[in-house]
């Protein structure tokens, strides 16, 4: 079929166009559904973004306090009322569907008087420990309240712009996951796969859907998960050494999560073949004494110094003046927590991340249920298993799948160390493991295009059939997490709903046309993906792919 003299790539730019506003739509939608401070510490994160918006800087860790606007902002959001799909109700705690929803147009606006905390703090004030953190994310958040006027709205309002922000930053990572999987596979439709990757994870919508500083991590990382692709398969060009040490410098500003993908990027120069730079080649033998020995140790040393010079130096300056990588903002107190035995320790960790990652809304309140959590982490394994193992692309999925082990790892090195102490498992959270998002997603289009056979034709059919069954999980995310949220019992979608109209930042006007808009454009992605994927084509135009390297 006749392009018209358009360029052959365009119809599947329109399709990616299509999956990355339906991203976006799922993620606005989420957004606005999770009730306000029902993620965790998204009260802080708001208070840490507003301290800068109104000049209070980025106090010491321990030594940043919750501000007058935060305390009423959490009455006025039902907070800390238990949701109805908590799994074991507390004792005392009132129900949030017995909460009358606060008067959407009487909730505190923001101000000088209220944004700042008073110093010095009086009795009972409660610290803010989000200055363990750099102020990266925070200060993009106070730059979006001042440039959308919002810095002196109400609360609920300023706090529905920083959920939208990080939304935009994980629709913002989904390019560089398909970029990512094209170059490896060389296949259109095997690369989009990737980019409705977080529907199939309820936990990323009301993570990445609230207001926190992982989002810039997500995409932080997500464009060095790009980059190290890219030299694993032949581009050792400067230019992208540079790249890759600004760009995880810049991530480091957000959070520590970004130093686990510096194995990724080791390996990455590692395996990479050694030919002309920025041409991607399968038949460059690697080679590495002498020949490219020194060219690869310079581009780490060189990515890794400037790593350092723009963002790494937070974390080397903390080592260096509180003898710790990242500084206690705010003591725990776990005592009230149950121990857990020493053959016990490492299957409960292990459980817990990949519960939260999956599914445990809110504070860890609302669970996915355990056999789906098992399923899905199978599925995802298998999957990534096949694009190791499979000859192709295993340089390339190895170093893919290196940033999410490592998180992994990371998590449960960090939960151990504090039960090593304590006997007490904390700050197990699938969350920390989203850094890695852009190359899982990556991995599981490379495993499905190996598991077809890398056949262009094949790949054609699955394109569409993952859109549609990721289009089905996001929706089923949401009306579980809208039963969760906001149903109690024996109640009737119409009260559930009423009840979100009620405690939401916009009228019900607005969340129907979300809604409706939504709904709208996972039909057109759907419609443009199949158009795409399915067009018809003579078959002396198909195309015989590379293999990508092995």
């Amino acid at each position: 079929m006749s392009t018209g003299g358009a360029h052959p790539d365009a119809v599947w730019h329109r399709a990616l166009a299509a999956l990355l506003v339906l991203v976006a739509a799922w993620g606005t939608v989420w957004a606005l559904l999770t009730p306000a401070f029902r993620s965790p510490d998204e009260q802080t994160h708001l208070n840490s973004v507003l301290r800068l918006a109104y000049g209070g800087g980025w106090p010491a860790p321990g030594e940043a306090f919750v501000a007058p606007v935060i305390e009423a902002a959490e009455r006025e959001a039902g907070w800390p009322g238990d949701l109805p799909g908590r799994r074991t109700p507390r004792p005392g705690v009132p129900q949030f569907v017995d909460l009358q929803p606060s008067v959407r147009a009487e909730r505190t606006r923001i101000d000088a008087s209220n944004a700042l905390p008073a110093l010095p703090p009086g009795p009972g004030a409660v610290v803010d420990q989000m200055s363990q953190h750099p102020p990266a994310w925070y200060a993009l958040g106070a730059a979006v309240l001042h440039a959308t006027g919002l810095v002196d709205a109400r609360w609920d309002q300023a706090l529905l712009a920083l959920r939208l922000l990080d939304v935009a930053l994980l629709v913002g990572t989904m390019p560089f996951a398909v970029a990512a999987a094209r170059r490896l596979t060389g296949s259109w439709p095997a690369a989009l796969v990737a980019a409705p990757f977080p529907l199939f994870v309820p936990e990323i919508g009301n993570i990445l859907g609230s207001a926190n500083n992982d989002a810039l991590v997500v995409l932080a990382c997500g464009v060095v998960t790009w980059l190290s692709v890219r030299v694993v398969t032949g581009d050792t060009r400067w230019r992208t050494t540079v790249a890759l040490g600004l760009v995880l410098g810049v991530g480091l500003l957000a959070k520590v999560m970004p130093a686990f993908a510096v194995p990724g990027v080791i390996a990455a120069y590692a395996l990479a073949p050694w030919g002309r730079p920025g041409i991607r080649s399968t038949r460059v033998r690697t080679t590495w004494w002498p020949t490219t020995w020194w060219p690869r140790l310079a581009r780490l040393a060189t990515a890794g110094v400037l790593a350092v010079a723009a963002g790494g130096w937070w974390w080397v300056r903390n080592v260096l003046t509180t003898g710790a990588v990242q500084p206690v903002g705010r003591p725990r107190d776990v005592s009230g927590l149950t121990p857990v035995p020493a053959d016990q320790w490492f299957p409960v960790s292990l459980r817990r991340v990949a519960q939260s990652f999956w599914g445990h809304l809110s504070w860890l309140e609302v669970w996915m249920p355990w056999r789906l959590v098992q399923v899905a982490s199978v599925l995802l394994a298998v999957i990534g298993l096949v694009a190791l193992v499979r000859r192709g692309a295993r340089r390339g999925a190895f170093v893919l799948a290196l940033l999410p082990t490592a998180l992994t790892a990371g998590v449960i090195f960090n939960a151990w160390q504090g039960w090593s102490q304590t006997q007490r498992l904390v700050a197990l959270h699938g969350r920390y493991v989203y850094g890695a998002i852009a190359a899982l997603a990556a991995l599981v289009a490379v495993g499905l295009w190996q598991a077809v056979g890398r056949r262009e034709r094949r790949a054609r059919v699955v394109l569409p059939v993952a859109t549609a069954l990721a289009l089905a999980a996001g929706v089923v995310g949401l009306v579980w997490a809208f039963g969760a949220f906001y149903r109690g019992a024996g109640e009737s979608l119409a009260d559930a709903a009423a009840r979100w109209a009620g405690w939401s930042p916009v009228g019900p006007t607005a969340l129907v046309v979300v809604v409706g808009a939504a709904a709208a454009a996972g039909l057109a992605a759907l419609g443009v993906v199949a158009h795409a994927a399915l067009r018809r084509r003579r078959p002396e135009l198909e195309p015989v792919l590379p293999e990508g390297p092995a």
